[in-house]
């Protein structure tokens, strides 16, 4: 998940550099902005300046490139994502459904996106003191995008109260996520690009990255242990290969590991 999460910032990042282009060809220092932000210096900085200029320069090529590229790696990620809750339940893949079923999750999750932008645009107009209302609103659209996950993505067919508590769990780590992303990303940013230089930041993403797929399965493992303490377990036989004292009393723990009785004894 880490890997395909990483491989969709790329044509992400296309997007991102087409609306920079624009916004940075009215005069607007976009360059000097983000610099500040991450705290970069050295070869990091240099990058970022370099990457604003080329932006300009090819904003109109990038938007469809980096759309088209975004919506490959999304599938990818989706796949990643699909995998991974499958087997957590322990469940088959759906074959080509799963294509659909994937493309369908990301018209879902562009929706809630955009609705989520544009409340919170709404909310920054507004006096400072509703600030926390932003911080419900978060907290809602991440709820709502957890349980949308949980709910189409995985083989299993399974009621909108089963996946609240992993939706829960995922919308409150989302929030810590965001506060830990935005005190440890810059400085690891700052700090590894002006050791190493731009790949630097690459490692800081990677690190967040790699929380945030630990986040999403142990999620689904709430609702997995959620839903056998309600609904039970069912014994299951599996074929393992033959080998010396392997006894079809064996044990198999719900990895496929046999787990001798002699041994254990």
């Amino acid at each position: 998940m880490t890997y395909f999460s990483f491989l969709s910032l790329f044509p992400l990042l296309l997007v991102i550099v087409a609306v920079i282009g624009f916004i940075a060809s009215s005069n607007v220092d976009v360059a000097g902005k983000i610099v500040a932000n991450l705290g970069l210096s050295g070869e990091g900085a240099r990058v970022v300046h370099n990457a604003v200029q080329n932006a300009s320069e090819s904003r109109k090529a990038a938007a469809p490139i980096g759309l088209a590229g975004l919506l490959w790696s999304g599938l990818g990620l989706v796949n990643a994502l699909q995998f991974a809750l499958n087997q957590v339940w322990q469940v088959e893949e759906r074959g080509i459904k799963d294509k659909a079923v994937g493309l369908l999750w990301l018209i879902g999750a562009a929706v809630l996106f955009i609705g989520a932008s544009a409340v919170t645009t709404i909310i920054n107009w507004l006096p400072g003191f509703v600030a926390p209302v932003g911080l419900a609103v978060g907290l809602v659209v991440n709820f709502a995008l957890w349980a949308w996950t949980f709910k189409v993505l995985p083989n299993r067919h399974l009621p909108w109260r089963a996946v609240v508590p992993g939706a829960i769990l995922g919308a409150v780590g989302m929030e810590v996520l965001k506060v830990v992303g935005g005190i440890y990303v810059p400085r690891a940013a700052a700090n590894s690009s002006a050791l190493y230089g731009s790949i630097g930041v690459v490692f800081a993403v990677l690190a967040w990255l790699l929380l945030f797929s630990r986040l999403v399965l142990y999620s689904a493992v709430v609702n997995v242990v959620r839903w056998e303490r309600r609904a039970g377990t069912v014994q299951a036989t599996i074929e393992v290969p033959a080998g010396r004292g392997i006894q079809p009393s064996d044990d198999v723990t719900r990895g496929g590991r046999v787990e001798r009785r002699d041994a254990a004894a």
